[in-house]
């Protein structure tokens, strides 16, 4: 199905629309009240246009763009990453050059999906496993973000189908290396961020994590 397409047009506006929606209604801003900037999330947000639109600076179909979602759910929240996702897409639209149809599908196969789905996988370890530290290291950190990426690219593939010249087998490779690299990244990071500024992780708390 190509980007074009009204069909998926629409279930991408949608998607994107029902999240910010969501987002609005809980609030998020509220608890800026009494606290400095949050730089360290702000900072990672603005790399997203980069990550998004790697394959289209490359010019190289099977360069597959990152996600950061996952990073920045866990850094802000999902509500606060919603609300600020969409400015990426328009940052990669408006300034990296791609097409809006193209953006807006970014937007939520990059963003949306795996941020809500790796909030999902945080919901059900918490439910379900041990309040640990590597619980939340190991679990949100590395293999959420695995799944979570690597399912949304999936999911994107099956949607529009591969670009000419690329086979599906040869992107269904690309998606799970380039999901598998992200968790790594991700994971390394929130273990450097849990053991010297645990602050910086709105989804973390010494509390829940390191009961006495």
């Amino acid at each position: 199905m190509p980007l074009s397409d009204p069909v998926l047009l629409l279930a991408d506006l949608s998607l994107a629309s029902a999240a910010v929606a969501l987002a609005l209604w809980l609030r998020p801003w509220r608890s800026f009240a009494g606290h400095e900037l949050p730089w360290p999330w702000l900072l990672w947000w603005l790399l997203l246009p980069l990550l998004w639109g790697a394959d289209h600076y490359a010019h190289s179909a099977l360069l597959q763009p990152l996600s950061g979602a996952v990073l920045l759910m866990l850094l802000a929240g999902w509500p606060l990453a919603m609300m600020a996702l969409p400015l990426d897409a328009l940052l990669v639209w408006g300034v990296g050059d791609l097409p809006a149809a193209l953006a807006l599908h970014r937007l939520v196969w990059l963003g949306v999906v795996p941020a809500t789905l790796a909030l999902l996988i945080g919901a059900g370890l918490r439910r379900w496993l041990p309040h640990h530290l590597f619980i939340y290291i190991l679990g949100r950190g590395f293999f959420g973000t695995l799944l979570a990426v690597a399912v949304a690219g999936a999911l994107a593939l099956v949607l529009t189908g591969p670009p000419a010249g690329a086979e599906v087998a040869d992107l269904l490779v690309a998606r799970w290396l380039a999901a598998s690299g992200e968790a790594f990244l991700t994971g390394m990071l929130v273990a450097i961020f849990v053991a010297f500024r645990p602050q910086w992780l709105a989804t973390y708390s010494d509390r829940l994590y390191l009961p006495r």
